[in-house]
């Protein structure tokens, strides 16, 4: 264990580590610049429970209706050995799978260390790396960089050797209906495969080979109309890969914010709590109510100091280099002036005032 590991886990105290998955992932790319949230999680700290201690709980998260019927789904297309996956892959796709290995990989020998099940994992991948045989590797287990922090990922996904390129596959319960799913659910699908993707050509990489042996194209597999079964479509994902990674680039290291904390905090619930989560510089913004479990406590948060980030980073944009809202409205108002730098949005705000007034009268 190295020393960024030991001080994370000492920050973290005896309450039990939550792993990072492709949805955190996602949701922590989203919001680079928040250095509150990339601690918590290097950290491996329940967010939820963190918020329901300091007072803030919210309803988050996937219902337990939703993940129950995502775990069957899933286990009804990988049934019998993959068969209907395999099935819908040569039928839904046309892709040539003319004999397949199936690699169980949610444990190795009755262990479901997670180390173990990585390191298995990078054996089967080193030798489908010199195979032609069409290979699925059911639950793999990945690991990714963040900002210096390694975090594990146990993706819900089939990995596919196919003509010597990988596939991520990803299986999902909502509907399909002729030919059209939700675009939200369709986008964040996409968004935690993008890292599933990264996380896949890592590892290639390390082993050897070349990132573009890995597909840009996630295999979607869904419900199908109104009915329990499967269908598939190809979904690329250049987009989504260029965005998270140029996010994960822009992330301050791990490292660096640790070593900023005070020596013997803990993140474990108490009297202190509320104190060490405030002490961790926060980056609010309206999107975070939909992606972290801390969001409305920051919220608050940003409202008393009167930020200007909780009317968005659009008009954060337009008005950049300010930061408090009284300053904005001083600048609309005409009771305050600032430097030159700063004329253009001065009148503007000034112009955006009259209108609003003579509209008021």
């Amino acid at each position: 264990m190295n020393d960024l590991a030991v001080r994370l886990e000492r920050l973290r105290g005896s309450v039990p580590a939550v792993r990072h998955n492709a949805r955190t992932i996602a949701a922590l790319t989203a919001n680079p610049g928040c250095a509150r949230r990339a601690i918590l999680d290097a950290a491996a700290v329940d967010k939820t429970v963190i918020a329901q201690e300091l007072g803030f709980a919210s309803q988050f998260g996937q219902s337990q209706f939703a993940i129950t019927r995502g775990n069957e789904f899933e286990r009804m297309v990988k049934a019998n050995g993959c068969a209907e996956l395999i099935a819908i892959l040569r039928d839904k796709l046309g892709l040539s799978i003319p004999e397949v290995e199936l690699s169980d990989l949610n444990e190795v020998g009755d262990n479901a260390s997670t180390v173990l099940r990585y390191q298995r994992t990078k054996q089967l991948l080193a030798r489908a790396l010199e195979s032609e045989d069409g290979t699925l590797f059911d639950h793999p287990m990945l690991q990714i960089d963040i900002a210096g922090a390694a975090a594990y990922l146990e993706p819900d996904v089939v990995a596919v050797q196919l003509n010597g390129q990988f596939y991520v596959v990803e299986i999902k319960s909502f509907a399909v209906i002729d030919g059209q799913a939700d675009p939200t659910q369709v986008a964040a699908a996409a968004r935690q495969s993008a890292v599933y993707v990264l996380a896949l050509r890592q590892l290639v990489v390390e082993l050897g080979g070349s990132p573009d042996q890995v597909s840009h194209n996630v295999i979607l597999v869904c419900a199908k109309d109104f009915t329990n079964r499967p269908t598939a479509e190809l979904v690329d994902l250049r987009k989504q890969l260029s965005v998270i990674e140029r996010q994960l680039s822009r992330m301050t290291s791990i490292t660096s914010l640790v070593e900023a904390l005070p020596e013997g905090i803990t993140l474990e619930p108490g009297e202190q709590l509320g104190e060490t989560i405030s002490g961790l510089p926060a980056r609010y913004a309206p999107e975070c109510m939909s992606t972290c479990e801390l969001a409305f406590m920051c919220r608050e948060e940003a409202r008393a100091c009167g930020s200007l980030d909780v009317l968005g980073r659009g008009v954060c944009d337009e008005l950049g280099g300010i930061e408090r809202i009284d300053t904005v409205l001083g600048l609309a108002h005409g009771s305050l002036t600032l430097g030159p730098e700063y004329a253009d949005i001065a009148q503007t705000l000034r112009r955006a005032h009259g209108l609003l007034e003579e509209l008021a009268g």
